[in-house]
């Protein structure tokens, strides 16, 4: 609901669509009444329930869009576009409509009296005061009058309060979720979010473990191996230890590159000390594509946005050039203060990508995880492009 910059314009306007909630009630009775007398025969007889239904459903949904228009222009309320209530219940058509209308009218109506009520006591009020200064009421019927007047208006006040509270609910029951909707919704995702979360931590592990297990600990062995034979050697056949020495000098160092590659890709150290920028700099030094970085940017990330970031450029670069065949590979990254982080990939390879594959299901978890959203759009033939929007809250 949006909130007027001034606070007695945006009273005053929910007071007249209180009052024009009570002026619309009489016309869904009216429509009951009406609709229900001329359909009446074709809703007892079971051959022609359903199209009679159809067409009151019809009439009441029309009513109900007056209904969230009123709520939307004094109210302010946004309601979804459509909502599954809003077309009836399965299998009989406009019965949410017509739940609603029933239950609006009925309590518009009351509402109404209520006014009236209210309206009715501020003309005694003023006979009162009038009373008063002729002297013609004495002091204890003025007593009287006036405990029995504040009882009687703090009745109707909470009364006014409590219809006008029963209009919202019901208007965000059947225009839009629900609290209880919206309350289940959130904790599936929070389910589905968290579930994905400690799928993509156990391929990560399994990954890292794989890295090591193949690439480091093979290294390792080989570079054990070669020290082994030169120091076989070093007393029969120096030039031959010498050689040997040079190449287990040589795998050291690659032992030691591939280990940098393997932490870098667990977390890269460049987002702690230097941010995200130079660490997609990294990204860009890494890739066998020529991959194109815009960074724009203001102001710092919240250190998950950073990381989910991060790994989303990553993940997709790596994927791009492995699976796509592409020739080169561009990345934007841009926010702006107090809104959220987009980041965009795309590459120029055959298209195709499966939005259920590994790889992207790794990254929506991570994704899902911050209530961020992502987006893939991969025809064949390409090109494929990754949409990521990171909330940074």
């Amino acid at each position: 609901m949006e909130r007027d910059g001034n606070g007695g314009r945006f009273g005053l306007r929910r007071a007249v669509g209180v009052l024009a909630g009570c002026l619309t009630a009489p016309v869904g009775l009216l429509y009951f009444l009406v609709a229900g007398v001329a359909l009446g025969p074709f809703l007892l007889w079971p051959r022609t329930r359903a199209y009679a239904l159809g067409v009151l459903g019809s009439g009441a949904r029309r009513l109900g869009g007056l209904e969230r228009r009123r709520r939307a222009r004094f109210f302010g309320d946004r309601f979804p576009e459509a909502y599954p209530e809003a077309y009836g219940d399965e299998g009989v058509a406009g019965g949410g409509a017509l739940r609603y209308l029933a239950v609006r009218s009925s309590t518009g109506l009351v509402c109404g009296v209520v006014l009236a009520l209210l309206g009715f006591g501020v003309v005694l009020a003023v006979l009162l005061v009038g009373g008063v200064v002729r002297g013609t009421i004495e002091a204890a019927e003025l007593l009287t009058q006036l405990v029995l007047g504040g009882v009687l208006l703090f009745l109707g006040l909470q009364g006014l309060f409590a219809l006008t509270a029963l209009d919202a609910r019901l208007a965000r029951e059947y225009f839009g979720p629900s609290e209880r909707e919206l309350l289940r919704r959130r904790i599936e995702e929070l389910s589905l979010s968290r579930a994905a979360v400690v799928g993509a931590v156990d391929t990560e592990r399994r990954r890292i473990e794989r890295d090591l297990h193949d690439g480091v600990q093979q290294r390792l062995v080989a570079l054990a191996m070669l020290i082994g034979r030169a120091r076989r050697s070093g007393g029969r056949d120096p030039e031959r230890a010498a050689e040997l020495l040079d190449q287990a000098h040589q795998e050291a160092q690659d032992v030691l590159a591939e280990l940098r590659e393997v932490a870098w890709r667990v977390y890269p150290s460049a987002l702690d000390s230097l941010g995200l920028e130079e660490a997609l700099g990294g990204v860009a030094q890494r890739c066998a594509l020529p991959l194109r970085i815009a960074y724009e940017v203001a102001g710092p990330l919240p250190r998950p946005v950073e990381t989910a970031a991060y790994f989303v450029v990553s993940e997709a670069v790596t994927n791009a050039a492995k699976h796509s065949a592409a020739s080169a590979v561009s990345v934007r990254v841009a926010g702006a203060p107090g809104g959220p982080l987009t980041v965009r990939v795309e590459d120029d390879g055959r298209g195709g990508a499966d939005p259920a594959g590994s790889g992207l299901t790794g990254l929506r978890g991570r994704v899902a995880a911050l209530d961020g959203v992502l987006r893939i759009d991969s025809p064949l033939g390409g090109p494929t492009t990754l949409f990521v929007e990171l909330p940074c809250v």
